[in-house]
């Protein structure tokens, strides 16, 4: 796992063995990462990284410049690793939160111009995740929510969904908020 691009581009990531994490493929990360710099300057933008597990979404984030990005992640050990990280590297941006993702959304009061989400593929309850960042009002205006799922959930009917990416077995679904007039 590594860095794709920034100020830390080909940084090698090594987790620990003990990391049960599903990390998105370098493969998927950087075509998805060429998909969002196409629409986003980086720069200054304010992230949530919701699932994860290495951090390697954060990471990357932070390497382009974003301005903030917290990272939700329940298992201890993977929070731990995020922390630690993202010293190591100096990415002062990170603001690593261990919580439950689907308890953080419910509670979280802060908006975002991207908020990434990469449930585990079988947990109970993921498809809900659009709704609630709809329901809370966590995105800004023309922000986007990436919502990483396997390929037999179909999203494409919930409000806000822009578009559907597919880099091997990770499919991307990403979500919009309208412009305000």
């Amino acid at each position: 796992m590594r860095i794709v691009s920034g100020r830390y581009r080909g940084r090698i990531i090594q987790p620990p063995k003990n990391l049960r994490a599903r990390p998105t493929t370098d493969f998927a990360k950087e075509n998805l990462f060429n998909v969002i710099t196409s629409h986003w300057e980086i720069e200054g933008v304010d992230v949530l990284d919701l699932f994860s597990g290495t951090g390697s979404i954060s990471y990357e984030f932070a390497s382009r410049g974003a301005g903030s990005i917290v990272s939700v992640e329940i298992n201890a050990i993977h929070y731990n690793y995020i922390r630690s990280t993202a010293k190591t590297f100096g990415f002062s941006e990170i603001y690593a939160v261990k919580a439950n993702a689907f308890l953080y959304l419910k509670s979280c009061t802060k908006q975002f111009n991207i908020i990434f989400a990469d449930p585990p593929y079988d947990i109970e309850g993921s498809e809900t995740i659009p709704e609630l960042v709809w329901q809370k009002g966590l995105l800004k205006p023309g922000g986007w929510l990436i919502f990483e799922h396997s390929k037999n959930m179909d999203v494409s009917k919930l409000p806000g969904f822009k578009e559907k990416r597919c880099y091997g077995s990770v499919n991307f679904s990403v979500f919009e908020r309208p412009e305000e007039p």
